[in-house]
């Protein structure tokens, strides 16, 4: 059986990689979307993209458009991989894998 990644298995950082993972390969989300699809604060939110930034799982770029700056962020091949695995280990416990295995 798959192990969870306790890094993905919080409730926010999984909404963020969720919404990272469906984005077409190279693809970008901006922190207000982000923002949006997860509710959490800018201050919370902030805080799981630095701890998915350390593990290498995503990508955040800071630049400017005109005088307003922007930040997106980007999975990565490693973030989309430890992602993929996670999602395995959760479709284990939800088809009672993790159930038969502890038996």
């Amino acid at each position: 059986m798959n192990a969870p990644d306790e890094i993905i298995h919080q409730s926010v950082r999984l909404k963020i990689m969720s919404a990272l993972n469906a984005q077409a390969r190279n693809g970008a989300i901006d922190f207000p979307r982000l923002k949006a699809i997860t509710g959490a604060s800018d201050g919370n939110l902030g805080a799981h993209i630095t701890t998915l930034e350390t593990a290498g799982y995503i990508t955040v770029t800071k630049e400017f458009v005109g005088k307003k700056p922007r930040t997106t962020l980007a999975i990565t091949k490693a973030g989309r991989k430890a992602f993929e695995q996670h999602v395995a280990f959760l479709r284990d416990i939800l088809d009672g894998g993790a159930a038969a295995t502890e038996e």
